[in-house]
């Protein structure tokens, strides 16, 4: 049976089509997207349970995919340290070909069945770990072959996919199954599945740091202070948990390095 990811565009001619025409009816595809994310959310809820009761006890996360899905994968894993101020290594994003083919694609990648273990392995990959194929397709080798090496290896496994009954699915112990349909241009996965998978991924992620208690209220205490904007955000920041001045506040931000720490400081010498 053919995916569904790979069925035709409900439009045709495209090429005769305004750009107005081509905009709007993209906008019109991608509005089906969050409907269908809403429909897993059961899925991801397990799925994001099992991963933040791993990582509580000290495990990581691996994001495993190739192409679209691979790329995906690196920048949810990429984001985390610098939003949550987790280490780099809690999450990790492992694409099909190498980082290389982050930015070009490496032919045939996806197709070896046994190379995605051989990057986990590279990892010291254990069983406290949790392993999530992602592949739009749900039919990609490279992630078959990683989900089911880690499941011979008692390592939890999930997945997010695009068609319902995947081979990917399949073989993961935590599916998620994001049906999205076709295409506007068919067959092009980057487009509403690629949507689906990164909200997916945010939704995923950030629950799971939220359970690890790296935001508090709703904000991102553990954030790393790398530009001009974060740190004035934590300046900020602390100036509404506090009710410092902006100098001040600028100053024990500068001091204690996060949001967390600086509050945590003030609020310790202000009870002592």
């Amino acid at each position: 049976m053919q995916a569904t990811t790979e069925r035709d565009s409900h439009y045709d001619h495209l090429e005769q089509m305004s750009i107005k025409d081509i905009l709007q009816n993209i906008n019109k595809e991608d509005q089906t997207v969050p409907l269908a994310v809403e429909k897993a959310i059961p899925q991801i809820e397990k799925l994001a349970t099992a991963v933040a009761a791993k990582m509580k006890a000290g495990g990581r996360l691996f994001y495993i995919g190739a192409g679209t899905s691979g790329r995906l994968g690196v920048l949810d894993a990429s984001e985390c340290p610098p939003t949550f101020g987790v280490p780099f290594d809690w999450v990790v994003g492992i694409i099909a070909g190498g980082d290389s083919a982050i930015r070009k694609a490496v032919e045939y990648a996806e197709d070896d069945i046994n190379q995605a273990w051989k990057d986990l392995l590279a990892y010291d990959i254990t069983d406290k770990d949790v392993v999530v194929g992602i592949a739009a397709s749900g039919t990609t080798p490279y992630v078959i072959g990683g989900l089911k090496a880690a499941n011979e290896n008692n390592i939890i496994t999930g997945c997010v996919v695009c068609n319902a009954g995947s081979a990917v699915a399949a073989e993961a112990k935590y599916p998620i199954e994001v049906v999205t349909g076709p295409e506007f241009v068919t067959g092009s996965t980057r487009m509403k599945a690629g949507t689906a998978q990164k909200l997916v991924l945010n939704m995923l992620s950030t629950s799971v740091m939220i359970q690890l208690g790296r935001v508090k209220g709703n904000k991102m205490v553990d954030m790393q202070l790398t530009n001009h904007k974060l740190v004035d955000r934590g300046i900020r920041m602390v100036m509404n948990e506090t009710g410092l001045d902006e100098d001040t506040a600028a100053n024990l931000l500068r001091k204690q390095g996060s949001v967390r720490k600086a509050v945590n400081f003030y609020q310790q010498n202000i009870n002592n």
